[in-house]
C-alpha cells in the first residue's frame, strides 16, 4: 500500500494532476518536503484548512461566508457588510467625487447661511460634535449651527419633552432652535451641508446610516449596534423617509439594517434622489 512516504514515487511514475490534503497538515511528517517535491514538479496542491466549522454547529443567519487571502493564508471571511468588489469601490469613489461636486456647487451658499446664522443668533457659525463611526470610531461631525450656543448645556432639562422612543433624542418645537435661519436650514436639510467634509476625510459617506452620539450607542440593544459596521452617511433610509421623525426608534434601527443587508449603487442613487425632493421640498425637520 503506498502511503505518503512514497509519495516522490508516485509523482515521478504515475500521472497525478493534483495532491490534496485533507487532514490537519501538523499530523502529516514532513509536509513541507512533499509541498516542495510537487512544486518543483509543477504538481498542484489543494489543502483543506482545518477550520472545524461543521464542529461548532454553526450556521450563520446573517454574514456572507467566503474564502479569501489575507497576508497569503486562506481564510474563512464572515461579513454581514458588502463586499469591497467593484461595485463597492465604485461608491468610495462617487463619495469623494460627489463630496468635490457638490462643495463646488454649493459654495455660494455659505456666505449667505453664514450672514444669515449671525443675523439671527450670536455664537460660532459651525457646531462640532463627536458622533461614532465605523464600527464605533469616534468622530467630529460638521454642521451649521441650527440651535443657540448652550444647546447641549440645555438637553438635561428638556429630555421631559423628549417625543421619540429610545435613546435619540427629538422636540418638534425645540426651544433651542434659533429664530428662521434655524427652522429653515433644519427642513431643507442644508445644516448637514459642512459633513462634506466629513466624507472628504474619508469619515463618511454621502449615503449610509446616520452617525449617532457615544451616549446613544451606549443604549442600544445588542443588535442595534450592527448599524456601526458600515461608514455612517449624511442621508440614509431615515433621512428621507415620509414624517421621518414620526419613525419609532425600532423601526428607524431596522431601515439602517435593511440598507446595510441590500446595499447597491443602484439603492444609494434612489436615497439620493428622495434626499434631493426632501432638500428642494423642505420636508424635513
Amino acid at each position: 500500500v503506498d502511503t505518503i512516504d512514497n509519495l516522490r514515487s508516485i509523482l515521478v511514475h504515475q500521472v497525478v494532476d493534483e495532491i490534496i490534503f485533507a487532514l490537519p497538515l501538523t499530523l502529516v511528517k514532513d509536509v513541507g518536503k512533499h509541498i516542495a517535491m510537487a512544486e518543483e514538479l509543477g504538481v498542484s496542491v489543494r489543502i483543506l484548512p482545518d477550520w472545524q466549522m461543521h464542529q461548532h454547529v454553526y450556521k450563520p443567519s446573517i454574514a456572507r461566508v467566503q474564502i479569501e487571502d489575507f497576508l497569503n493564508l486562506p481564510t474563512i471571511h464572515l461579513t454581514s457588510t458588502p463586499s469591497e468588489n467593484v461595485e463597492f469601490l465604485a461608491k468610495i469613489a462617487l463619495d469623494y467625487l460627489g463630496a468635490v461636486f457638490l462643495s463646488i456647487a454649493l459654495l455660494p451658499f455659505v456666505p449667505i447661511i453664514t450672514i444669515l446664522i449671525k443675523l439671527f443668533s450670536t455664537g460660532p457659525v459651525f457646531f462640532k460634535q463627536e458622533r461614532c463611526g465605523l464600527n464605533g470610531r469616534k468622530i467630529t461631525v460638521y454642521k451649521f449651527r441650527t440651535m443657540t450656543p448652550d444647546a447641549e448645556d440645555r438637553r438635561d432639562e428638556l429630555e421631559k419633552l423628549n417625543e421619540l422612543d429610545g435613546p435619540v433624542f427629538k422636540i418638534k418645537r425645540d426651544p433651542r432652535i434659533t429664530s428662521y435661519i434655524g427652522p429653515f436650514l433644519r427642513k431643507t436639510g442644508l445644516d448637514e451641508l459642512p459633513q462634506l467634509i466629513n466624507v472628504l476625510k474619508g469619515e463618511m459617506s454621502l449615503v449610509g446610516p446616520r452617525p449617532p452620539i457615544p451616549e446613544e450607542v451606549e443604549k442600544y440593544d445588542f443588535w442595534q449596534r450592527r448599524r456601526l459596521s458600515m461608514k455612517p452617511g449624511i442621508t440614509c433610509l431615515w433621512q428621507c423617509a415620509p414624517n421621518r421623525n414620526d419613525v419609532c426608534f425600532h423601526d428607524w434601527m431596522n431601515m439602517d439594517l435593511q440598507y446595510i443587508d441590500n446595499w447597491s449603487l443602484m439603492l444609494d442613487f434612489k436615497i439620493l434622489l428622495k434626499t434631493a425632493v426632501v432638500v428642494l421640498t423642505g420636508q424635513g425637520r
